[in-house]
């Protein structure tokens, strides 16, 4: 049985999005090696339609290095009712019931969401989303609405804190299994 691993990237006040306005200045080596190392432990990439079509904007063009290699790779679902095509080679669209889908991939594959959007909170819900890391940087992003942070109203439940990494840029990554 695979797991859902999601990895975030959060402001200290909350922030989840807007992140070329507090995040870009933290992307050091250090990070990119964690980064990798989550990467190279799926065996899919699960992206909400905003991650996807950010991602898929950016990483088919890059060839250089081992993350683009692997991210360009691998299984790619995008969760999405708007959809009607992928551009981005090996992605698969669901349309369908998405706790359905995932509980099915969750079978037989371990697989990383990128962002807490929409999806990640819907797996949360429902019990299908294994571990949380958030990448709390150190720096107040002082944008956005209700819809660009991390909370959801109504979204109640337990998190058992697994693994702490400090990196040098100061960011702290909380790594938390669901109870």
């Amino acid at each position: 049985m695979g797991k859902v691993v999601n990895s975030t990237f959060v402001s200290l006040d909350g922030v989840i999005n807007h992140m070329d306005r507090w995040h870009l200045d933290f992307i050091d080596g250090e990070s990119d090696a964690f980064a990798l190392e989550q990467l190279k432990a799926s065996d899919a990439l699960l992206m909400g339609r905003n991650t996807y079509e950010v991602y898929a904007a950016t990483w088919p063009a890059r060839h250089e290095g081992e993350y683009a290699r692997l991210i360009n790779a691998m299984p790619k679902y995008v969760a999405s009712t708007t959809l009607t095509s992928a551009e981005w080679s090996g992605t698969t669209i669901l349309n369908g019931a998405l706790t359905e889908a995932v509980t099915t991939l969750k079978e037989t594959q371990n697989v990383l969401m990128h962002g807490y959007g929409p999806v990640a909170k819907t797996l949360m819900r429902h019990g299908l989303l294994d571990e949380l890391y958030l990448w709390v940087h150190p720096a107040l992003a002082g944008v956005g609405d209700t819809d660009d942070l991390i909370l959801s109203q109504g979204l109640n439940a337990r998190l058992t804190l697994v693994d702490v990494k400090r990196l040098g840029s100061g960011i702290v990554v909380l790594g938390y299994r669901a109870t």
